[in-house]
């Protein structure tokens, strides 16, 4: 992943050269404070990216004479059925329009959007087997 750690580390220079323009041409704070924050999600991606690589030892995709079995593994485990995601979702939405509604609706929806992640993450968790 050469490429993609250089690519973002390009993209955050970019973006600050950019603020430090967009700021002495007379822009004004929001887009300054925008800018800023690109140029620093762009270089936390590419930290991430190169940290990675580097603890790995080397991805597949930067040896050159790499087959493309060399990538295979198992990539993880995506759950087939979970209707978790529409309760973080719905609680989520909730919690955005309480903003504008009220502050009441967005403690009920924070609160629900706790217990419907706790469910998402703990969803197979297999409960602890001690009999006494």
């Amino acid at each position: 992943m050469k490429a993609g750690y250089r690519l973002f580390a390009g993209l955050a220079a970019f973006y600050f050269l950019m603020t430090v323009i967009y700021w002495q041409v007379g822009g004004e704070a929001v887009g300054i404070t925008a800018i800023l924050l690109s140029g620093g999600l762009a270089a936390l991606i590419g930290f991430y990216i190169w940290f990675t690589s580097k603890r790995l030892g080397g991805l597949p995709e930067d040896n050159q004479q790499g087959e493309i079995a060399d990538a295979a593994g198992e990539l993880g485990f995506y759950s087939p059925h979970s209707w978790w995601p529409l309760p973080v979702a719905l609680s989520m939405c909730a919690a955005g329009l309480g903003l504008l509604i009220g502050w009441w609706l967005t403690l009920i929806a924070v609160g629900s959007l706790v217990v419907s992640i706790l469910g998402f993450v703990l969803e197979y968790e297999k409960p602890s087997t001690n009999a006494h």
